[in-house]
């Protein structure tokens, strides 16, 4: 007779339900043969009870209490038999003291979410409105593993070859003019691959897709009447389960595999996918917040406190999760590895991810035990890990980030030093050479591929309002134009929003093409935000967070309208892509390592090999010669930069190529289009090959063979 394992069967029956002692590892509801395994964690509660009910039921159809037999250390684990998977929603009720002064908020009334539950019912279309009278509004539910991901897996692309495309799943496909089927959703992103192959992008990145409350902290604008809600999702209520809101089967209960049928789509067009998640904080807020879970299970644990008790605010949003307790970042640990072993995702961004480097008082740590598991865990070896390297706490660490030989940065000084550039400030030369050369000055040890360069992310202007708004112009957002960044380094070329005026118009969409320009030829990674290839506007809104409206939906119809920017974008796009002299994974030596003729990297001024400085300088060049080219690819042609931010044209002279090369003419953003960019291959021979005429506030890119 074939041996029995015991622990299919159960010891204790209560209220008709049948179970027994679990496993205490995996936490979260786990199936295993006839049952599921629960386990959850709680330091200082003094006793856990299981609440199971039918999907969708206003009451449950059980409450176990787990005996005290069931409590290992100060895990709480239970087998529960002959449940159906597919109808359960399952949470919990935690008793222990009420002392808020101690750092305790138990509260036995409430029923509460598995932090580590895997999806999440309830709130299963966009904008449903929570009910919070409701015993149980956010309700944990299985997910179950039987996706056919074919013999799909992580691109594991290298990083220097990546163009990133930040996007919000909602806003990218909302607009009517997107017209695609269930819009603002997963799968209306599938109809737009195409497009992002065309534009040439091979890795989009996600705002926050775990499961937030769209109506927190939700509201009338008193002017105009408007709903404004939490529309970017930085607020999570649990770190496990995609947002049901943004599938077309979550109504369903299919958000998963909507989201992993994207993800597999988007893996075969040669695309990878990274996700901004947000270990800051919880959309439980601050002592008047509502307790969904990590709260009523163990504060003190889950969140840094002051020693009265109250939430430490790093974040800006109420709490601060308390990375740096080994519960927590254990969590943090199991979170990442899931989406990455299940989900295939490629990389991490993480949000305000200084404050992962502080202690649970608050502290900097000079050595994070969660950064540095973060690096060197196993699960995670090939997946891009990227810091926004500052929190609202103050800590600005770009350039200082801990990195642990694996850590890139969202690199801010880049943004920064752009803008002030392209906008004609002085004394920027001298920075902007960093920036291109992938900033060996914050980024010496760790290589240009720590730099991830952007000029636009969500939070703030579009590339387009950069040159059309002095200010911000938020009034939207009913909090009387107060909120958002006032440092925005925009210029609105002489006339505050839309014009009818062709030559400012003119004006602002070559800035908009020498902005793309530069940042395709940066060593590092580009990051572009989802429109600015069209010229999207959020009308002077830098901090559009709140609306559900074409403020954030992107408008497909300026493909058509900005026809001049979005050819240049993808011209720029794919110039990157065919010259891997762009793409090194090494900083530049400055020498002829090679025996080219010439070394890997020059700068020039207006006289070739001789770089103005000086503070009323606003124009430089660089020369990048392909014989340098990244290891492992083939020779590259000589790239020649020249900037020009002066409000009248120069001539550059041109350094003398070797081997009998001459110079042809990519990119002029001075001339109109279609004559701004030639097709790669087809550039025309430049009529003068001492010179080269860099018209106002231009770019001019050569190419040398």
């Amino acid at each position: 007779m074939a041996d029995i394992r015991i622990d299919y069967y159960p010891t204790h029956e209560e209220q008709g339900i049948k179970f027994r002692r679990g496993h205490a590892l995996p936490f979260g509801a786990t199936m295993v043969p006839n049952g599921v395994n629960f386990s959850i964690y709680s330091s200082a509660a003094t006793s856990c009870s299981l609440v199971l009910f039918e999907r969708g039921e206003p009451e449950p159809f059980a409450e176990i209490t787990f005996p005290d037999e069931f409590r290992i250390g100060n895990v709480y684990c239970m087998i529960v038999f002959d449940l159906d998977f597919e109808r359960l929603e399952y949470g919990y009720r935690m008793d222990g003291p009420f002392n808020p002064e101690q750092g305790h908020r138990f509260d036995k009334s409430i029923i509460l979410s598995d932090p580590y539950g895997k999806a999440i019912g309830g709130r299963d279309t966009w904008l449903a409105k929570p009910n919070w009278d409701n015993i149980y509004p956010y309700r944990s539910r299985l997910a179950f593993e039987d996706f056919d991901w074919e013999d799909d897996r992580p691109l594991e692309l290298p990083i220097e070859d990546l163009v990133v495309y930040e996007m919000h799943v909602r806003g990218f496909t909302m607009h009517p003019s997107s017209e695609v089927r269930n819009p603002g959703t997963f799968s209306a992103i599938r109809s737009k691959i195409p497009y992002l192959k065309e534009l040439g992008i091979n890795c989009i990145e996600l705002m926050p897709i775990y499961e937030y409350d769209e109506w927190e902290n939700s509201r009338e604008n008193p002017v105009t009447g408007e709903l404004l809600i939490n529309f970017w999702g930085y607020s999570t209520v649990n770190f496990f389960s995609p947002k049901a809101g943004y599938a077309a089967t979550g109504k369903f209960g299919m958000q998963v595999d909507e989201l992993k049928t994207l993800i597999k789509e988007l893996h075969q067009n040669g695309i990878e996918v990274w996700l901004d998640v947000v270990f800051n904080h919880t959309a439980e807020g601050d002592h008047r917040g509502h307790t969904i879970s990590f709260r009523g299970i163990d504060n003190k644990t889950y969140y840094m406190l002051t020693p009265e008790g109250y939430y430490f605010n790093f974040s800006g949003t109420g709490n601060t999760l308390n990375c740096n307790h080994p519960v927590v970042r254990n969590m943090v640990l199991d979170c990442l590895r899931y989406w990455a072993a299940d989900y295939h995702i490629d990389g991490f961004r993480f949000d305000l991810a200084a404050i992962l480097g502080r202690a649970q008082d608050g502290r900097p740590l000079s050595n994070p035990p969660l950064l540095e598991s973060l690096a060197h865990d196993p699960i995670l070896a090939k997946c891009k890990l990227i810091a926004e390297a500052w929190d609202a706490g103050g800590l600005y660490q770009v350039g200082s980030f801990p990195a642990y030989g694996r850590w890139a940065e969202w690199n801010g000084k880049y943004r920064d030093n752009l803008r002030k550039y392209l906008k004609g400030d002085e004394g920027q030369v001298g920075d902007m050479a960093q920036r291109i050369l992938g900033s060996p000055d914050l980024y010496y040890q760790r290589g240009p591929t720590a730099s991830i360069n952007f000029i636009c992310c969500h939070d703030g202007f579009t590339l387009y309002d950069m040159f059309a708004y002095n200010t911000k112009h938020n009034e939207a957002n009913g909090e009387n134009n107060n909120d958002g960044a006032n440092d925005n380094h925009s210029w609105n070329c002489g006339w505050e929003g839309e014009t009818d005026d062709p030559a400012i118009n003119h004006l602002r969409h070559k800035l908009i093409k020498n902005a793309f320009a530069i940042l395709m030829v940066s060593q590092g990674v580009p990051m572009v935000l989802m429109g600015d290839e069209m010229g999207r506007t959020q009308k002077g809104n830098n901090n559009t967070y709140c609306h559900d409206s074409e403020l954030n939906w992107l408008n497909w119809s300026l493909m058509e309208e900005n026809s001049d920017l979005y050819s240049f974008a993808r011209h720029t796009i794919r110039f990157r892509q065919a010259h891997p002299v762009l793409r090194n994974s090494k900083h530049f030596q400055h020498r002829d390592y090679v025996g080219s003729g010439l070394p890997d990297v020059s700068l020039h001024g207006v006289s070739a090999w001789f770089p103005d400085w000086s503070e009323s300088s606003r124009a430089f060049a660089v020369m990048f010669c392909g014989d340098h080219a990244k290891q492992g690819s083939s020779k590259d042609d000589v790239i020649y930069v020249a900037m020009n931010m002066y409000w009248e044209g120069l001539a550059f002279e041109l350094p003398h190529l070797p081997n009998e090369k001459k110079w042809y003419l990519s990119v002029n953003t001075d001339l109109p289009h279609p004559a701004d960019s030639f097709e790669i291959g087809a550039e025309p021979l430049l009529d003068q090959q001492n010179t080269v005429w860099v018209g106002s506030r231009s770019v001019v890119i050569l190419v040398g063979r």
